[in-house]
């Protein structure tokens, strides 16, 4: 939990370092910031997979804190643009390596309805970081020293040393060691229908998650003329009542059939982005403000979609395959980020951003038609074997 939280604060500071340099960065330029983190997280996620299971989860968690710890500490120190990019992308490989030892290690845990709940928990943490990234970088900016906003990033470094010391002393899995022996049709595995759809999903999830993490401080500086700080506070409970959703999620899917609780998330989701368009279409003049009390609720529903998602799907994959399966979900996630960010900065340097919430229905409209195929397809594996 605390890894997630370390690389969310990181990963999703993407809204201030937006905020901060749209002043003098075109909105196309910043679009492209977010590919520098992506594609090496895609890339090392595919690369590393042997490392880490050579290495051991442990191991390798520790090497990607201390690579992102040395980075950050790094960043106030460089006054140039180009080192955000390298920055990012430092970011972008520590957390592929560590978005693959959590879940191996989650799947090496827990099973069935527990790691549901173990996914959601982690998550939830994820969600928080992003709470505590804008609340605390929201309050620098508006403070005296609102020039040092950057030395922020030695906070978090300072967390990541704390876990890399937590995580030495720590029996945290009983893990084996792979000796790199090949598996027969390992990557066959993962064209199976079922698998396909998942990887689909993940894409727009992610596509649809960073849209609003991202971007939403944008949104409420752009449309309703807030200040910065304003707008990263109004965003910040967005992630509050993510980690919320994603905190009861880990609990009531211990009762509940995951497909019926997508559902009912996502038409939750559907109903206030509709809201919320007609009252900008409509009702803007008079009541454009209630968009800052109506938009952070998408948190409740949109966050637990996607633990409930990998959930589903790390229960049905061996052992031996989460450490692959993992990769490719990180490869998607990076691809999903990369247009989602690219698809936002279209929208804000077209000046269309009246029409926020309209954009960010349509690929929610394919992640509701794939979980139907997502959850009628077995994977159909022998599960002795």
């Amino acid at each position: 939990m605390l890894n997630f939280l370390i690389f969310s604060m990181l990963l999703n500071s993407m809204g201030v370092i937006i905020l901060q340099l749209s002043t003098t960065i075109s909105y196309k330029g910043l679009g492209v910031l977010e590919s520098f983190k992506d594609i090496p997280m895609a890339i090392v996620s595919l690369l590393c997979v042997n490392w880490i299971a050579k290495t051991g989860n442990k191991k390798a968690l520790i090497f990607a804190l201390i690579f992102i710890m040395i980075s950050s500490i790094a960043l106030p120190l460089v006054e140039v643009f180009w080192f955000f990019k390298i920055w990012l992308s430092i970011v972008g490989v520590g957390f592929a390596i560590a978005k693959i030892t959590v879940f191996s290690i989650i799947k090496n845990n827990f099973k069935d309805k527990q790691l549901a709940s173990a996914v959601s928990s982690v998550d939830a943490s994820f969600m928080i970081g992003i709470f505590f990234v804008n609340i605390g970088f929201g309050s620098l900016l508006t403070s005296n020293y609102a020039q040092y906003w950057k030395y922020g990033f030695w906070i978090i470094a300072l967390l990541s040393i704390i876990n890399v010391l937590m995580l030495r002393n720590s029996k945290i899995e009983k893990e084996q060691i792979s000796e790199n022996k090949k598996e027969s049709g390992g990557w066959k595995f993962f064209l199976k229908p079922k698998l396909i759809y998942f990887f689909i999903i993940v894409f727009f999830m992610v596509f649809v998650e960073q849209s609003f993490n991202s971007w939403l401080p944008s949104f409420f500086k752009n449309n309703l003329k807030v200040n910065s700080y304003f707008a990263l506070q109004a965003s910040a409970f967005l992630a509050l009542f993510s980690f919320i959703g994603r905190l009861v999620t880990s609990r009531l899917i211990l009762r509940f059939h995951w497909f019926k609780f997508v559902l009912i998330c996502l038409l939750f989701v559907f109903s206030i982005l509709i809201a919320c368009q007609v009252l900008i279409y409509y009702f803007y003049t008079d009541l454009k403000f209630l968009l800052i009390f109506i938009m952070p609720l998408i948190g409740l529903f949109l966050s637990p979609l996607f633990p409930l998602y990998n959930s589903e799907i790390l229960n049905k994959v061996p052992k031996e395959k989460t450490h692959l399966l993992v990769s490719i979900v990180v490869v998607c996630s990076s691809l999903g980020s990369s247009v989602g960010s690219l698809y936002m900065a279209g929208i804000f340097h077209k000046n269309v951003s009246n029409f926020y919430p309209l954009f960010i229905l349509f690929p929610l409209l394919i992640i509701f038609g794939l979980t139907f195929f997502l959850n009628k397809t077995p994977i159909t594996y022998d599960r002795n074997q």
